[in-house]
């Protein structure tokens, strides 16, 4: 018990002091999700709303797909990237394993079925009970889905913390694809298994910590940013 008390002494002095290699490894897993979900936002959200209001073939299996892959295995996607991106892979050339940039992708791959699907549903949930309003006054569907991802704006802000949140806390995949590469592809998760597996608790803890306080503010956003009160999308979109 002494030596659990004193690790965590020196996690949090690590903390305080700003030890420069937590530092280094806190940035780069900030700098990774942040540009997953970036690009998982830009796929997942038109996609979404194209499979919320939009009527053609396949649109079913489609759904059924990306929610399957919403349960896909990290390790088998990270897999998946490594074998794409390895030199005998069909993207080999442009070099990608083992940097940053291979964990973007990995995520994204992880993170853009849940974007899709919670988009999904938000947007169909709006278009079940508008779809008749919106008939009546003759609006195209592209200027529908504009009012729809305006109204929903703040359950959006909502899957893309979710998202972010997914992202962050990935170890499968991005071990796979980054190396763990010291100085270059360490990121929280990944440090915190391998600081542990050398018996380095300190580190271990102070990433766990952070991780713990990242994780924590993403829900406490969650729910600070919900309304309590939303208007009608009638009253505010289209009100005079």
């Amino acid at each position: 018990m002494q030596a659990l008390s004193d690790s965590f002494g020196l996690a949090f002095g690590l903390i305080v002091g700003l030890d420069p290699d937590l530092l280094e490894i806190v940035s780069l897993s900030l700098k990774v999700s942040l540009v997953a979900i970036t690009f998982a936002l830009i796929l997942g959200l038109p996609l979404g709303a194209a499979l919320a209001i939009g009527r053609f073939p396949g649109r079913f299996g489609l759904t059924v797909v990306i929610n399957s892959f919403m349960g896909m295995p990290p390790v088998v996607v990270g897999l998946l990237v490594y074998l794409a991106l390895s030199r005998s892979g069909p993207f080999g050339v442009l070099g990608l394993l083992y940097t940053p940039s291979a964990m973007v992708i990995a995520q994204v791959l992880l993170i853009t079925p849940i974007v899709v699907s919670l988009t999904r549903q938000t947007i169909e949930e709006l278009d079940s009970q508008y779809r008749e309003y919106f008939l009546s006054l003759g609006i195209k569907r592209l200027p529908k889905v504009l009012t729809f991802l305006w109204e929903a704006r703040f359950s959006l802000v909502t899957v893309c913390l979710a998202g972010f949140g997914r992202a962050i806390s990935e170890v499968g995949a991005v071990m796979i694809v980054g190396g763990n590469i010291d100085h270059l592809t360490r990121v929280m998760t990944t440090a915190i298994a391998l600081e542990t597996s050398k018996g380095d608790l300190e580190l271990a803890m102070a990433l766990g910590v952070i991780l713990m306080l990242i994780a924590f503010s993403v829900n406490l956003l969650i729910a600070l940013i919900r309304p309590s009160n939303n208007h009608s999308i009638t009253s505010k979109m289209f009100s005079r």
